[in-house]
């Protein structure tokens, strides 16, 4: 029960040595006046400090969350406190308990001098993807004497957002840009690959294909030259992305959906940089959420909007409806980037089935995730029983997976294998190599 007034422990534990006193009185007398000095201290004290304050009008608490939040990323939230009273006190705040924020402590506390505001940061861990509510806050405030504590609920709701993190994007920054211009302000990136639009000509260096030469340019010069090509751009992008059963399953504390959006969302990033098109398709045992490709500076908004509180189910997911819905609205070649999971050996013959056709017209990348714990326990010599028999589960999920990957890469499917924290840097990596092999 939230009561407006309580008391602090130093009341407390007063009351508790008075009460030692009076009980080791009837063997020693002496502590009856002394209990009574200290009952009649107390009360006194206690008087001047309902009497002193501050009033609850006098101390005021805003909350300021940051404007985004990212999954994983931590931040902090910032508390105004502000004592409009004439006497320092000691303030302490509590969020009531949201489903996709984890703060560092219970509560915060702030020590506010008379007729001043200070500012407390508390560290946030956001744990959760999504839309989200923060609700009241719960204060507690004492002045000097801190024998009795004041408290109040300040009506504080306002809507938040969690997001996918996307520092990997920012990470690819100064690795894979390698010539920028600005235009109005804006970076974009220019690949240099196998293209069909002639960029520049520079000298033959180690390494380089013979049949890059510009026999011409080089007879001219007198010296081997190559020429460059800028990669073609707004070429289509189509994200895959399974949101069924095998996408609830858990690697270190994050879904492997989570994982997923926030690779999806990397590389369509990285596309828009390269003036690509880039579309959506989420499924389940029905199309969850579909955006035909287009401009990624107009989509990547409306990209984030519907995948950042996407949820998975406890369904299979249908791939031959996802893959029938591509046939019927995608008819321009384009990279078609599936991310999710071929444990589950029924998953696997459908989406083989699936691959086999679609890979025939489209680039398919099928991206997965390995589990830590799967290679962990691969790389592990058994010691007793239990070990054994987790190597063996590990034996067997692993060669079903090789055995999945092999089938798919026959198909035509490019295929990417990696521990989860690694997908979105392998993705990048996929389609920038696709770009500079010119693959679609």
């Amino acid at each position: 029960m939230w009561l407006p007034v309580w008391f602090t422990s130093r009341f407390l534990w007063t009351l508790a040595v008075i009460a030692l006193l009076l009980a080791c009185s009837p063997g020693a007398a002496f502590f009856i006046p002394l209990a009574e000095a200290l009952a009649a201290a107390l009360a006194v004290a206690t008087i001047a400090d309902a009497l002193l304050g501050p009033r609850a009008s006098q101390i005021v608490v805003k909350r300021t969350p940051p404007e985004h939040f990212a999954l994983g990323v931590a931040t902090t939230i910032s508390y105004a406190v502000e004592n409009r009273s004439r006497q320092a006190v000691r303030v302490g705040i509590l969020e009531t308990p949201a489903r996709t924020l984890r703060l560092d402590a219970d509560e915060t506390v702030a020590e506010v001098p008379p007729r001043s505001r200070v500012t407390a940061p508390p560290r946030v861990m956001p744990i959760a993807r999504g839309a989200d509510t923060l609700g009241a806050l719960y204060v507690w405030y004492e002045n000097r004497v801190a024998l009795l504590r004041r408290r109040l609920r300040i009506p504080a709701e306002e809507k938040i957002r969690v997001y996918p993190d996307l520092s990997a994007v920012e990470r690819y920054g100064a690795l894979h840009v390698r010539n920028r211009t600005i235009e109005a302000g804006l970076r974009r990136m220019k690949l240099r690959g196998i293209g069909t639009e002639f960029e520049s000509l520079r000298e033959w260096a180690d390494g380089d294909p013979f049949r890059s030469v510009d026999w011409k340019a080089s007879a001219r010069r007198g010296k081997l030259m190559v020429a460059q090509y800028e990669v073609e751009r707004s070429q289509n992008i189509m994200l895959l992305l399974d949101c069924g059963r095998l996408m609830t399953a858990r690697i270190d504390d994050r879904r492997k959906l989570d994982y997923a959006v926030q690779a999806a969302l990397s590389v369509a990033t990285i596309a828009g940089l390269a003036s690509d098109r880039v579309g959506l398709v989420a499924f389940a045992q029905t199309i969850l959420a579909a955006q035909a490709p287009r401009s990624t500076h107009s989509s990547i908004a409306s990209l984030t909007n519907a995948l950042y509180d996407l949820e998975p189910r406890f369904e299979e997911a249908n791939y031959a409806r996802a893959f029938a819905y591509l046939r019927h609205h995608l008819h321009k070649r384009s990279m078609i980037v599936l991310l999710t999971d071929v444990i589950d050996p029924l998953a696997q013959a459908t989406l083989l089935a699936e691959a086999a056709s679609l890979a025939r017209r489209h680039l398919l990348v099928c991206a997965f995730m390995n589990d830590a714990a799967v290679n962990a326990a691969l790389a592990a010599e058994p010691q007793n029983v239990t070990q054994a028999y987790r190597y063996n589960v590990a034996v067997g999920l692993s060669n079903e997976r090789r055995a999945a990957k092999a089938l798919l890469e026959r198909t035509g499917a490019l295929v990417i294998d990696v521990p989860a924290k690694q997908l979105s840097t392998a993705l990048i990596d996929e389609y920038l190599r696709a770009k500079r092999r010119a693959l679609l």
